[in-house]
């Protein structure tokens, strides 16, 4: 991390050198017309404070619709706990695939502005139809007769899937722009404001989650003691101000131009190295393929070159017909630096992998960690508590780890590390991962607790829920929370400092894929427990009666699978090397 601070500092007074009183940004920018933008009228907090309020009001929507999703289906369309459990970690995993087309249309056609905007529409429409979904008479499943429930129709299966997929679709748009364009508010020229870039990451992690608590409280309880038309239609409604909120900046905001897909970069690397592979790459790295930049800008995105991978360094090698012809085709002729980038993601890989059973633990907080609280006592006083309300303190844990993190973890640390940060985005990271282990372990030893009461008061064959407070699941909700703290803060801060500039939209939609990956993961191992421990007639781990089943297992599985890939993350990040700058 040394060597990442001297890049940063050299950088700092490289812009300082550039930095003057200039009217206009120097990065580049311009408004919604293409025209230069001035500093004092664009950009800056003035335009965030528009974006931080659409994410906010975005995440309401979002979660408000993912945190109670898996108690709609069971109780509203008869759903089984595995069926329902694997049709929201299928959708959750949409949501974050549908990113990469998100990033690809913002990076090289549409731009982030119009990407977020067309997207977005796409999002309020998968709303209201969900919405009608859960109130149309004829769209919404019917209520239980006594003991007598009928399952949904076809029809209404289809309305309620179409609305969510169009959601998912939706997202596809919003989460790898809004970030990078809240950033892009910042003129990277401008020493002062690069500065507040920085704190807008903390406030745009601490608004999602704001949205978070307000959909997992006030959202959760409308759905489950007034209805669940009221609590898919406010969600809804706070897709409709997000909408209203983010265009109503637009003459505040600051555009970067697309560029050229950063798909098709990768790709020209990819075609001239295979072209070129008799070709040999000289001993000298300064003989490679790396034209003169003019601006501090363009020079600093320039990268040094790397020993790794040689064999993509073929596509910077400039052979004699080039010299000679002076035609450098893109497929043919590649920069350093293009080629450098591809290393990049190449070897950030393995690190990104292990964000995937992350992931597949996170997942648990909508699917699994909600069906053991609904067999759990939920009564405090005469108040009933949803048992996805308990979300909330994953939230609460995520708002309080923070300011923890930040005043006393950093400065503890830093005085054994002698980093600045305290640790390293790697460290943060692995840190997390360890924090997975615990959560699932706290969960195990409830559920061991839990069964243990229920056979002791003759509760195994009845659906039924067990005296015990579901306040004990409070411990394994607020692991949780700190373990994305370490892991999804250092991940996010690890993919935009070390991922190429010209594809930072794109290695966002690749971080956001880690949950993606993550949920399918989840279903896929849902499947295969339920095939495996229901054979011979048994009732498995995971049944509709959770007193029946051994959900625990399920729990020590996933702490196990944890602390194999804690053990790969290790050893992948020690060999890592950090990007340098030339």
């Amino acid at each position: 991390m040394d060597s990442s601070e001297d890049e940063e500092s050299r950088l700092e007074y490289r812009l300082r050198q550039n930095e003057g009183s200039g009217l206009y940004t120097g990065d580049g920018s311009v408004d919604i017309k293409g025209k230069p933008v001035l500093k004092k009228n664009t950009g800056n907090w003035k335009a965030c404070f528009c974006i931080l309020g659409t994410e906010g009001c975005e995440r309401v929507a979002f979660f408000g619709i993912a945190t109670n999703l898996v108690t709609y289906l069971t109780d509203k369309l008869q759903e089984g706990n595995v069926s329902a459990a694997r049709n929201v970690t299928v959708w959750q995993g949409t949501c974050y695939l549908t990113p990469l087309i998100g990033a690809i249309l913002a990076d090289a056609y549409w731009g982030r502005y119009w990407t977020i905007a067309a997207f977005s529409s796409i999002y309020f429409i998968g709303m209201c139809t969900l919405t009608l979904s859960a109130s149309v008479h004829a769209l919404k499943p019917v209520e239980c007769t006594g003991s007598i429930c009928l399952s949904a129709t076809a029809p209404q299966y289809a309305v309620l899937f179409l609305g969510l997929y169009l959601v998912a679709l939706g997202t596809g748009g919003i989460k790898p722009c809004v970030s990078p364009f809240g950033a892009d508010q910042f003129d990277n020229t401008d020493l002062k404001e690069r500065v507040k870039k920085g704190s807008f990451f903390n406030w745009f992690y601490f608004s999602i989650y704001v949205g978070i608590l307000i959909s997992s409280t006030l959202v959760v309880w409308i759905q489950e003691n007034i209805g669940w038309g009221l609590g898919f239609g406010i969600p809804a409604l706070f897709m409709g101000i997000a909408i209203v909120g983010f265009v109503s900046g637009t003459r505040l905001y600051r555009f970067q131009r697309p560029e050229k897909s950063p798909f098709t970069k990768l790709c020209q690397v990819l075609v001239a190295s295979c072209l070129k592979w008799n070709v040999e790459v000289p001993e000298d790295s300064s003989l490679l393929y790396e034209p003169d930049k003019s601006s501090a800008i363009e020079e600093s995105r320039k990268l040094e070159h790397t020993d790794q991978l040689k064999c993509l360094d073929k596509a910077a090698v400039i052979s004699d017909a080039e010299i000679s012809g002076g035609d450098f085709n893109p497929w043919k002729l590649c920069t350093v630096t293009q080629v450098e980038e591809l290393k990049i993601l190449i070897s950030m890989f393995p690190i990104w992998a292990s964000g995937i059973i992350f992931s597949t633990v996170y997942a648990q907080l909508s699917t699994t960690f909600v069906e053991q609280g609904t067999m759990m006592d939920r009564s405090i006083g005469s108040l009933t508590i949803p048992a996805a309300s308990l979300s909330t303190f994953d939230v609460l844990s995520v708002l309080i780890w923070v300011p923890i993190y930040d005043r006393f973890i950093i400065p503890i640390a830093r005085k054994f590390t002698g980093k600045e940060k305290g640790f390293s985005e790697l460290q943060r990271m692995g840190i997390g991962l360890f924090i997975t282990i615990l959560c699932m372990s706290a969960a195990a030893m409830i559920e061991i607790t839990r069964l243990k009461l229920a056979r002791e008061l003759g509760l195994v064959d009845k659906k039924v829920a067990v005296p015990l407070s579901i306040l004990w699941q409070i411990p394994q909700y607020f692991l949780l929370g700190a373990s994305e703290v370490f892991y999804y803060i250092g991940q996010l801060e690890f993919f935009y400092n070390q991922s190429p500039e010209s594809a930072r939209s794109l290695c966002n939609a690749f971080a956001l894929l880690t949950l993606s990956v993550g949920y399918y993961l989840n279903s896929f191992i849902l499947s295969g427990v339920t095939y495996f421990t229901t054979k011979g007639g048994k009732a498995g781990w995971i049944p509709d009666n959770l007193n029946q089943g051994h959900l625990d297992f399920f729990f020590w599985l996933l702490a196990g699978v944890s602390f194999l890939n804690l053990l790969l993350y290790i050893v992948f990040a020690k060999k890592y090397r950090l990007k340098k700058a030339s």
